[in-house]
């Protein structure tokens, strides 16, 4: 009896085992990949490194941004590839220099030029590996066929097609009236400030409107809102509101809208599997006064190469593999956004050269890793105005424009620039001088020697305007009817 008792035990015990076995390697095999992220890529516009409250703004808060920051990383070395909107856009969606594709400056109304439709962008990427994509906001890569976004990756679209100061009622300058425009080319005036008051809502409501509607399967949400740039304009819920004024209640709305669209992605339970980027094509533009934001305390501002026109704020949220609360010094740009992007969600490169580093181990939380030390280029428009290598910056003497010495504008009236203003050769180590002040040029010859160097690859591989040089490797862009 005590035999059997014995093998019946061992019996039972086997059995539990094997099934608990079955049980467990069933779950395995049956539980389902993880799915494919969602991609949120907000862009935003003329937003200077230091106009967020994490990166000290004053008399008002960006709470939504400031929580985007706490669960997941700041980059606060984060680089745009040129200082104006065209080509700082065109470098993000496709990881090129700008100069390598033909694009500079920004783009007017009826420009014969704009994004060569050859050129593959992320949207194209991501489309052919079964995402849809869609794009609600500032488009600025030419407002024709067939550089429009939908011939050009994306699946929908409502926005402006270029800078919203490009319409009659700036100061800067006259230009034809400026429209909402959808993918089908239908085009709403928007008339005056009261439209343009809507701008950031409506940009928003189609953000929202977008998730919802694709919310059972993967998409790449790209939204450049078109403020703060100026003309500033802003809805009546958010005017008066902060004691900054104008400029203080567009940046409240913002990041109101950046919080709509995370509490949809929430509601929606997509927001852990939804990789969230948050940049801003450029510095402020400084000579706007009280309606330009901050550097932050870097020097000069948009539509320079000092660090106040390149170095724009950076969050990353993806929870569970980009680690929360945590700040990363580390040299990263625009341009690689496109390539780590497209190897999180399994898309392959442009087929053409791009200049784009994946920087997807840092990312993650490895911070003993340098994906972009080696070298960095800053370009304005053809004319290659300083270049970097870790820490150091040599800026070749070039002219320029500054905001310094002049006064500021006031409510909405630019002050004056010089736009010719003769900077010096120089050498800078950002390490201990990130404003760029002490020179030290004559103490660090090695390190000048070193950089010569890699200015002479980038005006090879780019061409050099101020030593009228070609490069061996720069495209066209598009051209209609080309």
């Amino acid at each position: 009896m005590i035999q059997i008792s014995r093998r019946f035990s061992w019996f039972l015990i086997s059995a539990v085992t094997f099934v608990t076995l079955g049980f467990l390697c069933s779950s395995w095999v049956e539980k389902p990949a993880p799915a494919t992220p969602n991609v949120v890529l907000f862009f935003m516009d003329d937003m200077g490194y230091g106009d967020l409250s994490v990166t000290g703004a004053l008399d008002y808060t960006t709470p939504n941004l400031d929580r985007l920051a706490a669960e997941g990383s700041r980059f606060s070395n984060f680089l745009v590839a040129q200082a104006v909107c065209s080509a700082s856009r065109a470098a993000l969606l496709t990881g090129c220099y700008p100069n390598r594709l033909g694009i500079s400056g920004a783009l007017g109304p009826n420009s014969p030029i704009g994004l060569n439709p050859n050129e593959e962008t992320l949207a194209e990427l991501l489309k052919e590996k079964g995402y849809t994509t869609g794009i609600f906001g500032k488009w600025h890569l030419g407002d024709k066929q067939p550089f429009l976004p939908l011939q050009q990756g994306f699946d929908e679209y409502y926005g402006v097609p270029y800078s919203h100061d490009m319409w009659p009622l700036h100061p800067t300058g006259t230009y034809p009236p400026l429209h909402w425009i959808d993918g089908n080319e239908n085009r709403q005036e928007i008339k005056n400030l009261e439209d343009a008051s809507r701008i950031t809502s409506t940009v928003t409501e189609k953000a929202v409107s977008f998730i919802r509607k694709n919310k059972n399967k993967p998409f790449f949400l790209y939204v450049p809102h078109p403020l703060p740039h100026v003309p500033l304009a802003v809805s009546a819920t958010f005017k008066g509101k902060t004691a900054r004024g104008l400029f203080g209640d567009v940046i409240t709305e913002l990041d109101w809208s950046v919080g709509q669209i995370m509490s949809e992605l929430k509601q929606q339970k997509l927001d852990k599997n939804t990789l969230v980027i948050f940049i801003s094509d450029n510095g402020p533009w400084l000579n706007y006064g009280d309606h330009a934001g901050s550097t932050g305390g870097f020097r000069e501002g948009k539509g320079t190469s000092f660090e106040g026109g390149h170095r724009v704020p950076c969050l990353v949220r993806w929870p569970g593999v980009v680690p929360a609360g945590r700040v990363s010094n580390k040299l990263l740009t625009t341009m690689d956004i496109l390539p780590t992007v497209a190897k999180i969600c399994g898309a392959r490169l442009p087929k053409q050269r791009i200049d784009g580093i994946d920087w997807l181990t840092l990312l993650k939380g490895d911070d003993t890793v340098t994906p972009r030390d080696h070298f960095y280029y800053y370009y304005r428009k053809s004319s290659l105005e300083a270049v970097r290598q870790g820490d150091w910056k040599l800026v070749f003497a070039h002219p320029s424009r500054t905001y310094e010495g002049f006064l500021p504008g006031q409510n909405g009236k630019p002050g004056a620039t010089d736009e010719k203003h003769e900077v010096p050769k120089a050498l800078y180590d950002l390490r201990r001088d990130p404003g760029e002040r002490y020179n030290v040029l004559e103490q660090r010859p090695d390190v000048v020697t070193q950089l010569e160097k890699l200015a002479e690859e980038a005006r090879a591989d780019l061409g050099d305007d101020l030593q009228k040089r070609t490069g061996t490797n720069i495209r066209e862009p598009g051209r209609i009817n080309q």
